[in-house]
C-alpha cells in the first residue's frame, strides 16, 4: 500500500535568550529565523530546500512587531513562494496546525510545512526600561493573511466585569473545582503547590526553560512579597510566563517527501492520533467550572484514532497556564489523580515559559525529541486557547502508523465538525445580564493588586431561578479577605443590577 502521503514531522528547533546584550538583543522575527535554522539542521537538509515549502505559516505574536511577520520569515529562509499565512490567537493553534496541514499532507493538497512562531516580550521589556524603543519593523508589501478571521471570545457581560483577562477567568475553574473535589481551602492550596512542583523537577532539567529552578510546594503555594496571589487562590508562581524570548519551528511533509530530501528515518515522528474540540464559546455558557466535555470527547476521538489509550502514553504534556487548566485535562483524560508520570516534558507555561500562542510549538519540538531519544514509544500533547475555549491534541510516536485496512486512506481522521455538533448542543444556564434578587455563589476569585492587597472580588453566581449572573462584590478588604480564608462557594447574598458591572453582596 501506499504511505508516502502519510505525514511526518522532520525537523524542530528551539531558542531561548536570555539577558542578551542590549545591542544584539532579538526581536520576534530574529527568534523565529534562528529556530527556523536549526530545525532546518535537526532535519540534516541543506538550507536551500526551503524554497520548497509550500505553505509557511506563522504563530500570531501577543506583540505582533512587523506588518506581515510571515512575509518576514519567508524572505530571511528563503520561502518566498510558500503561501504564507498568520494564524488567529489562540495556545491551541501550533497542535490545530500540526493537525490540519498532516490532514491537507495525507490528501495531497499540501507538501512541505513550515510551521513557526516566537515572543521577544523580555527583550521589548529590556528595551523600554532602558528608554529605547525598539524598531523592529521590516518592508511589507501588504498586511499579513489570517489563516481565519478572529472571533472574540468573550461577551459584553464578561468584559464588563473583568472576564477577558485570562489571569480573572481561570481562578474561578479552581475555586470550582476545589468545591467539585471536596477540599478544603488549605488542603487545594498544598495539593495546586504540589502539583507544580514537579513541573519545576522538569523544567530544571529542560535546556530551554526560563525558569530551570527546583521550587517546592510550599514555595509555590505561599503567598510572599516575591510571589503574591494574583487572581486568587493563584500565587505568581501558578501564572502563565509569557515575558520571555522564545521561539520554535516545526517542519512538517509526507513520508514521501521526507525520503526525496534524503532526510533520515530516526528522525520521523508521526502524528498517531489527533483531534481538536471548542467549549461552548462563552466562559458564562459553560456547562459547570470544573469540567471540560470538548477536553473529553478531543481526548476519546484522538486516542481512537491512535488505537491507544491514556495509559499507553508515556510521555504526556498538557497546557498548563493555570493549575486548574492541568487539572481539568488530567481528569477528563482519564489520568489517576495518583498516576506518578510527569504531566509535562517542558516544565509548563509558568516555568518553561509560554511565547503566548507558541508555546506548543516548543511543547511538540520537545516531544520529538523525547521520542527520538525513546524509539517506539508515544507521547501526548494538549494545548488550550481562549478560558478553557479551544482545544486540541496530538499523539506522536517514532513508530510507523499502521498500515490501513484495504480501500482506506493512508493516514486519515474523524472531521471533527461531526463531534463538535454534540459539544454545542449540550445544555447550559441561561446568563442574565441584569440580574435581581436572592442568589448564590457558583464559583469566585479576588483579585490582589501589585502590593499584595486585594482590590476586587468576582463572582459566577446563580439567581434562585437557575439563571447565571456576574458580579463584582462591594470593594471592602475585610471582605476580600474573608473570601480568601473561609469557603464562599454557595453562599448566599443579594445581587443588584449594575450600569455595566452588577454587585453580590452575600450574607455575612
Amino acid at each position: 500500500m501506499d504511505r508516502n502521503r502519510v505525514p511526518v514531522l522532520v525537523g524542530v528547533g528551539q531558542v531561548t535568550e536570555k539577558e542578551a546584550d542590549l545591542d544584539r538583543v532579538s526581536s520576534p522575527l530574529d527568534l523565529m529565523e534562528q529556530a527556523t535554522w536549526r530545525a532546518v539542521a535537526d532535519a540534516g537538509i541543506a538550507r536551500e530546500r526551503l524554497a520548497d515549502v509550500d505553505v509557511l505559516t506563522v504563530v500570531r505574536s501577543f506583540k505582533e512587531s512587523t506588518r506581515n511577520s510571515p512575509a518576514g520569515l519567508a524572505r530571511r529562509v528563503g520561502a518566498t513562494t510558500a503561501r504564507q499565512w498568520l494564524t488567529p490567537n489562540g495556545g491551541n493553534m501550533p497542535q490545530y496546525l500540526v493537525n490540519r496541514y498532516s490532514e491537507a499532507i495525507a490528501r495531497g493538497e499540501m507538501r512541505f510545512a513550515l510551521l513557526s512562531g516566537s515572543e521577544a516580550i523580555d527583550n521589548f521589556r529590556r528595551l523600554s526600561k532602558a528608554g529605547r524603543t525598539p524598531d523592529w519593523q521590516e518592508p511589507a508589501e501588504a498586511d499579513a493573511e489570517y489563516l481565519f478571521p478572529e472571533k472574540q471570545m468573550w461577551n459584553e457581560v464578561e468584559q464588563a466585569h473583568g472576564l477577558m483577562i485570562p489571569a480573572h477567568a481561570y481562578p474561578l475553574y479552581e475555586n470550582a473545582l476545589r468545591g467539585h473535589y471536596g477540599e478544603t481551602i488549605e488542603a487545594h492550596q498544598r495539593a495546586m503547590g504540589e502539583l507544580f512542583a514537579r513541573f519545576t523537577d522538569v523544567a530544571a532539567e529542560h535546556p530551554h526553560a526560563w525558569y530551570p529552578i527546583r521550587r517546592t510546594a510550599e514555595d509555590i503555594a505561599t503567598a510572599t512579597p516575591d510571589n503574591r496571589f494574583v487572581g486568587w487562590p493563584y500565587t505568581k508562581y501558578m501564572n502563565a510566563m509569557n515575558q520571555i524570548n522564545q521561539g520554535a519551528t516545526l517542519l512538517l511533509t509526507s513520508v514521501g517527501y521526507a525520503r526525496e530530501l534524503g532526510i533520515d528515518e530516526s528522525k520521523w515522528v508521526y502524528l498517531h492520533g489527533c483531534a481538536e474540540a471548542n467549549e461552548l464559546w462563552h466562559l458564562t455558557d459553560r456547562e459547570n467550572y470544573y469540567g471540560s466535555p470538548a477536553i473529553r470527547t478531543m481526548g476519546e476521538r484522538a486516542f481512537a484514532m491512535a488505537g491507544r489509550g491514556i495509559d499507553e502514553m508515556d510521555f504526556i504534556d498538557l497546557y498548563s497556564c493555570f493549575p486548574s487548566a492541568v487539572q481539568i485535562a488530567r481528569d477528563e483524560l482519564g489520568i489517576a489523580r495518583s498516576d506518578s508520570r510527569p504531566l509535562t516534558i517542558t516544565g509548563g507555561l509558568p516555568f518553561h515559559g509560554g511565547a503566548g500562542n507558541n508555546y506548543v510549538m516548543n511543547s511538540i519540538a520537545s516531544m520529538v525529541d523525547t521520542l527520538r531519544a525513546h524509539p517506539g514509544r508515544f507521547g501526548l500533547v494538549t494545548a488550550n486557547g481562549g478560558y478553557l475555549t479551544k482545544h486540541a491534541a496530538g499523539i506522536y510516536s517514532t513508530e510507523p502508523s499502521p498500515l490501513p485496512k484495504r480501500g482506506e486512506a493512508p493516514w486519515m481522521r474523524e472531521d471533527p465538525a461531526l463531534y463538535q455538533q454534540h459539544i454545542d448542543a449540550i445544555d447550559h444556564p441561561r446568563l442574565e445580564a441584569a440580574p435581581d434578587g436572592r442568589a448564590g455563589i457558583e464559583t469566585y476569585t479576588v483579585l490582589f493588586g501589585r502590593e499584595g492587597e486585594p482590590e476586587a472580588g468576582i463572582v459566577i453566581g446563580r439567581l434562585q431561578d437557575g439563571a447565571r449572573f456576574c458580579a463584582h462584590v462591594p470593594r471592602d478588604r475585610e471582605l476580600l479577605l474573608a473570601m480568601t480564608r473561609e469557603d464562599f462557594l454557595g453562599r448566599s447574598g443579594q445581587v443588584t443590577t449594575g450600569d455595566p458591572v452588577n454587585v453580590f453582596a452575600p450574607d455575612l
